[in-house]
């Protein structure tokens, strides 16, 4: 009817409940990229550019989501300002609306200039 007096915690119980977790621990973390690895991966497929025209004579095209610009197949550096407008480094005192506006301004700014394939790293 009594319970038996539980039996006093030794060091060698702490160190032995400690080291068990470590190697579980261990296991678990040894593990977890080989399980990952069973899941059905998703693959992504670019999308295609939207929105392509032609504007005085310089190739355009912009992608849905606005992140990538091309003129004549060269990138234009875009960022997206808080307010949802648009701006490039062609002309980063004037924001646009959309992606495409950017574009057209862009080509309106080089002129017959091209667009660099790179941007200048800078040191």
């Amino acid at each position: 009817m009594y319970a038996a007096p539980a039996a006093p915690l030794t060091r060698r119980a702490v160190l032995r409940t400690a080291f068990s977790a470590a190697v579980l621990a261990g296991v678990a973390a040894a593990l977890a990229p080989v399980l990952r690895a069973r899941r059905p991966r998703q693959t992504l497929t670019p999308a295609p550019l939207a929105e392509e025209e032609t504007y005085r004579g310089r190739h355009i095209s912009v992608d849905p989501a606005g992140a990538a610009v091309r003129i004549d197949g060269r990138p234009l550096h875009v960022m997206r300002r808080a307010d949802g407008s648009y701006l490039s480094g062609i002309n980063h005192f004037q924001s646009y609306g959309t992606p495409l506006e950017l574009a057209r301004a862009a080509v309106d700014e080089l002129g017959t200039n091209q667009l660099a394939f790179a941007a200048p790293h800078h040191d």
